[in-house]
């Protein structure tokens, strides 16, 4: 892989981690409202993605197995 290569898909990795930790900022913000219908689907939707986005993390930050 060339070195030019190589910046880009560190730059693509860092800017993915960004995003990431973005996304995991929205979902921890988020307050479940009970009281709506689906709610409760919704926040265990929210829990399950945010669980994918960390595991994503790990592996991108090379602190997890690639799979």
């Amino acid at each position: 892989m060339t070195k030019a290569a190589q910046d880009d898909k560190a730059l693509q990795s860092k800017q993915m981690l960004r995003d990431l930790y973005e996304l995991i900022a929205a979902l921890d913000r988020r307050v479940p409202q009970l009281e709506r219908s689906g709610e409760l689907r919704i926040a265990h939707e929210a829990a399950e993605l945010r669980e994918r986005a960390m595991t994503l993390i790990q592996k991108i930050e090379g602190t997890a197995p690639m799979e």
